[in-house]
């Protein structure tokens, strides 16, 4: 009988082997760059024509090759950077499966020139479809050039497949990118059809590469990340909550320099902004996660894009809590120009000629330990702006404050202002409100529930259709709150109890704005009822703007703020704090 099995030939294997490895031009810029960073570049030239459908040439300044080694790279599995099974385990080169060279040769016309001496003698070694046609010597300085054309030539269906040129011009643009936020002590250079598309020197520092690759725009709404928690370390920049949009946003994520792409990291990031971001936005991430080499496999598919962690769950976590520790620092607040951090108030003050004199004690971590007299004065006794005592934040959260006591003033009954030696600080006191109620409001839904306060005659409210439903749907959670809602008839219902808050709540005009939010499912798009509710309430519940305050009364209110677990942003993702630099001040004036 005749024999069903066969050995393929080498050019259709490789053939087959580069529907892995090269899907479109953008796959041959992003393996020939990797292989001349892995040379030791420090500058890197991509020159595409047509998207890459008919050049793409990359050439670098590594310590290149050897006639010997430039013809063997042609082959199969021929690699510098794997000798045994062992070495798999930790790599740290970004090739290693010495697939990328033969298979992109085996479908293009294809030349490698490459120098490793400084003599200005070298290789090259030309092939045609994984045929070598020509290997000659040539005048070339140090390092290496390779050059492909007509990409896919003798694989006409793959060919057809390729999209317009614009989109492989952006998709190879995109890979140039990567690599280059990924090495900013090395420099890129992107030429699109005799255009400049990107230029970018080497030596530049992370922030520098990023603003230079995504733009100084979305870089300046950018903020600093460096968290480290068991093996991982988390660093890099996100987006200010109040800077995202629904649209356009941006994402990179690297680990150990390797860049890689991880939908399930970067949804847990956006979990570190739960609660201040407005639901729908999605911020631009770049984040770097330095490991064990060991506890991460980059042996996952030829693409390598694709990683595995030992510990998913763990780095999912640190992710997180890296985001939300960064969104708590005053760094992450709102500034007018050059963004400066700015210490917290301290100490006493005076306003407007009130009495502002009321201690506000501050322990060595900047959260407020004591305040005396406690906020909103009635009949004689002190009641709290929120009640008890504000929530514990992990000392590491807050800048040591090293400025005197700063006195308070109050603009447009809105804003609270204060002087720090580095500027001027302004909070807007609805905001700030907000984010104190929402942070109390929800650990009291979540354990057991307030206090309410019966009202001596209980008080009817008439609801539409739409409400009376919402009532009924979060009727566990308002009572949980404080609101004590029972049927009296028809669309109205009975409120026989309500929570307090501060002594300017209006009890009735909350529950009739949260219900109709409700109704309306203007606070949709949070993944837990529980926080959708809370911010529905502490949203209506907060001070208003327009809303005179006494000098303490805004010296509490800044000191629970600070001691909330993120004090820059309300729960809509708008700014509670802006900064105005005094360099920034000084600049306006003409006096920088």
């Amino acid at each position: 009988m005749p024999r069903r099995i066969h050995i393929l030939p080498d050019a259709l294997a490789d053939q087959i082997a580069a529907g892995e490895v090269v899907e479109r031009p953008a796959s041959v810029v992003k393996e020939l760059v990797e292989n001349a960073l892995d040379a030791g570049a420090r500058d890197v030239r991509v020159v595409l024509e047509q998207g890459g459908k008919t050049l793409v040439e990359v050439s670098d300044d590594g310590h290149g090759m050897g006639r010997e080694d430039a013809v063997l790279a042609l082959d199969r599995h021929a690699t510098s950077k794997v000798r045994s099974a062992g070495d798999l385990v930790g790599i740290a080169s970004f090739g290693f499966r010495g697939e990328a060279l033969p298979a992109i040769a085996s479908v293009s016309r294809f030349t490698l020139a490459t120098s490793e001496g400084e003599g200005g003698e070298g290789t090259e070694v030309q092939v045609t479809g994984g045929r070598v046609d020509r290997v000659a010597t040539v005048a070339r300085r140090r390092g290496t050039t390779v050059t492909v054309r007509a990409l896919f030539f003798n694989t006409p269906a793959r060919r057809k497949f390729l999209r317009s040129v614009a989109s492989e011009t952006r998709a190879a643009h995109d890979a140039v990118a990567t690599l280059a936020l990924a090495h900013p002590e090395v420099g890129f250079e992107l030429v699109v059809d005799g255009q400049r598309r990107l230029a970018v020197p080497p030596g530049q520092t992370p922030e520098e590469r990023l603003a230079g690759v995504w733009g100084r725009d979305l870089a300046g709404t950018l903020l600093a990340v460096a968290h480290a928690q068991g093996g991982f370390q988390v660093a890099g920049f996100i987006q200010r909550p109040g800077d995202a949009k629904p649209t356009g946003r941006r994402t990179q994520l690297f680990v150990n320099g390797r860049p890689f792409k991880d939908n399930f990291l970067v949804r847990a990031a956006e979990a570190g902004y739960r609660a201040a971001i407005h639901p729908g936005d999605r911020p631009s991430l770049f984040l770097r996660i330095t490991t064990d080499p060991a506890e991460v496999d980059v042996n996952v598919h030829p693409a390598k894009l694709e990683v595995r962690f030992r510990d998913r769950i763990g780095v999912e976590r640190v992710v997180e809590e890296a985001v939300r520790h960064t969104l708590g620092t005053l760094a992450a607040a709102a500034s007018v120009g050059e963004w400066r951090p700015m210490p917290l108030p301290v100490g006493g003050g005076t306003a407007g000629g009130r009495d502002g004199g009321n201690e506000l004690v501050v322990d060595a971590s900047g959260v407020a330990a004591s305040i005396v007299p406690s906020l909103f004065e009635v009949g004689g006794e002190a009641e709290p702006l929120v009640g008890g005592e504000p929530p514990a934040v992990p000392p590491s959260r807050r800048p040591a404050p090293e400025v005197p006591p700063a006195p308070l003033l109050q603009l447009f009954d809105t804003y609270v202002v204060y002087e720090t030696p580095d500027g001027v600080v302004f909070v807007d006191q609805h905001s700030a409100h907000e984010r104190v109620l929402y942070e109390q409001v929800l650990a009291q839904l979540r354990n057991g529930g307030a206090a309410s306060q019966r009202l001596l005659l209980a008080e009817t409210v008439e609801l539409t259709d739409e409400e009376l439903d919402a009532v009924e749907a979060h009727g566990d959670v308002l009572r949980r709150v404080g609101f004590e809602v029972e049927p009296f008839g028809g669309r109205t219902v009975l409120v026989q109890a309500v929570p307090n808050p501060h002594p300017r709540f209006d009890a009735l005009g909350c529950f009739r704005e949260m219900v109709a939010d409700l109704a309306r499912g203007r606070f949709g798009g949070w993944h837990d009822r529980l926080e959708r509710f809370a911010a529905t309430y502490a949203c209506r519940a907060a001070v208003k703007a327009g809303q005179r305050l006494e000098a303490h009364e805004m010296r509490e209110l800044l000191a629970r703020l600070f001691a909330t677990e993120l004090p820059p942003h309300d729960v809509h993702g708008r700014a509670t704090i802006v900064q105005l630099p005094r360099d920034e001040l000084e600049r306006r004036f003409g006096r920088r």
